[in-house]
């Protein structure tokens, strides 16, 4: 059910006609109250898509109704044009709920897109402007709005990636995302809604979502490339009237987001081994976080992992290119459990080492009790295939 999970939401997903595939492609989350309250997060990328730019003033005040997300265009770098694209969008979908009897403005109204940079010509609003009517539709009688919406915004994703958790008090939280490559720091190439029908304050969901995203999403870094498009939006219905320990709810949030993180995690582009690596033992945590992004972003340590060789050499060599504090005699290194690198020098046999889907490194800096992992995946042919074709 993922979205549609909590009470208070309804959800639709269809085929518009944006993918060449003939897949569905145009998705529409609906919060029916009777609260509206919304928490969203962005690409830190500079360079940012016209539905972000959107988005990003709509939920400045911390609400919204609704959001309408498509795969099969990026609606990035596509002018004016684009940005009106996306305007008309959020305000005939707001006219659309109106007449269905739920009272919307175009400024509650968020938008998402996903897909190639600089799709998002007059086919493509035309696309969308045409097929708003019966997504609004489907929205409101389908019971399987959720997985069918969760469905419409994957792109290169071979599965959808949706997640539940209850409340101790019988609230709901739900959750849709999408993103198989460009997963780096700044949420990945990702779009993720979050519903929830716990009763809390703009001020609870905002704290929860960025304390949720900074050690999730933003901690996934499978290539070092950042997208123009990443959002994350959590809305509240508040349909559920049980107490809600405000504690609780962080921490269920933060589940789930890990959750979808991890299943976006293991669907990367071409990936062979899913690769957590941990810094402990740091100065501070940024420190910790700073050595594992190092070296998740190394080429060559990444290339080794898909040969499966346990080459400790190159992830020393990815440490001492931090400004982290750390002794460069006294790092240890462990993979899959064997500590190939005990002091900076060899210590067990690297042949000891069994390679499986799962791996994972341990990085030991000796300079404090501060720790922090980071996710990222093996270079393989198969990425490198993928990526090369991937607009033609």
């Amino acid at each position: 059910m993922s979205v549609t999970a909590p009470l208070g939401f309804t959800a639709s997903g269809l085929i518009a006609g944006l993918k060449p595939s003939g897949k569905k492609d145009l998705s529409l989350v609906i919060n029916t109250g009777p609260d509206n309250a919304v928490a969203a997060v962005y690409t830190s990328n500079r360079c940012k898509a016209n539905p972000v730019l959107w988005s990003q003033k709509v939920s400045a005040n911390g609400q919204a109704s609704a959001v309408v997300l498509n795969s099969g265009g990026a609606n990035c770098y596509t002018g004016d044009f684009g940005y009106e694209t996306t305007k008309l969008t959020a305000q005939y979908t707001a006219k659309l709920l109106s007449e269905a009897g739920n009272a919307t403005t175009a400024d509650d109204v968020l938008v998402c897109s996903t897909g190639l940079i600089g799709v998002g010509g007059q086919d493509f609003r035309d696309t969308i402007i045409d097929h708003l009517p019966p997504l609004v539709a489907a929205a409101e009688d389908s019971v399987e709005g959720g997985a069918d919406a969760a469905e419409a915004i994957m792109t290169t994703d071979t599965v959808a990636k949706v997640a539940t958790r209850e409340g101790g008090s019988g609230y709901t939280i739900g959750g849709m995302a999408k993103g198989a490559g460009m997963l780096a720091p700044g949420l990945a190439t990702m779009l993720v809604v979050i519903t929830t029908d716990a009763k809390v304050d703009q001020t609870v969901l905002d704290s929860a979502l960025r304390g949720a995203t900074s050690r999730s999403f933003d901690r996934l870094d499978t290539d070092g490339c950042m997208s123009t498009n990443d959002t994350v939006i959590l809305m509240s219905s508040g349909a559920h009237e049980g107490a809600v320990d405000e504690a609780e709810f962080s921490s269920l949030v933060a589940d789930l987001c890990l959750d979808l993180m991890r299943q976006l995690h293991v669907d990367a582009e071409g990936a062979h081994h899913d690769i957590a690596i941990t810094t402990q033992g740091a100065a501070s945590e940024d420190d910790a976080v700073m050595v594992s992004r190092s070296v998740s972003r190394s080429a060559l340590f990444k290339a080794a992992i898909f040969g499966q060789d346990p080459n400790w050499g190159r992830v020393v060599a990815q440490v001492g290119t931090t400004s982290a504090a750390f002794d460069p005699t006294q790092i240890d290194v462990s993979i899959n459990g064997v500590e190939v690198c005990r002091a900076s020098g060899p210590y067990e046999d690297p042949d000891k080492v069994e390679f499986s889907r799962e791996v994972d490194v341990v990085i030991d800096l000796h300079a404090g009790d501060q720790s922090a992992t980071v996710w990222t995946s093996d270079l393989t042919h198969d990425y490198v295939e993928e990526n090369s074709a991937y607009s033609t």
